[in-house]
């Protein structure tokens, strides 16, 4: 295998309105090899705009481990599984990080997909 650059892995966030949801979602994401680690990250709290509202609700973050190549399909699962009209779907760059480590997400998730 060839050193993993930092420039191909990222992380991607997702919000999910229960644990149950979050657990799903994770499960499929890391099953379809879309995402090498999805971490569920329980008891956030969120204030944002909707419906010309305030809303102020209990969310689990998602966050997911994966590579740029696979961005298209992980967004378009997202879309797919995810109870809201319009899920969070943020994409960050991962500027370091263990060799061992970057490795391990490219040997878990389906390039090819």
């Amino acid at each position: 295998m060839s050193e993993p650059s930092f420039k191909s892995q990222r992380i991607a966030l997702t919000t999910c309105g229960s644990p149950e949801e979050a657990a799903r979602l994770a499960q499929e994401l890391v099953s379809r090899r879309l995402a090498a680690c999805v971490n569920v990250v329980p008891g956030m709290r969120s204030f944002y705009w909707w419906n010309g509202q305030v809303q102020d609700d209990t969310e689990v973050l998602l966050m997911i481990k994966t590579r740029v190549e696979l961005l298209p399909q992980l967004e378009a699962a997202i879309n797919e599984l995810h109870s809201y009209e319009l899920p969070e779907f943020v994409v960050l760059p991962i500027v370091d990080g263990s060799s061992a480590y970057l490795a391990w997400i490219d040997a878990n998730v389906n390039q090819t997909s």
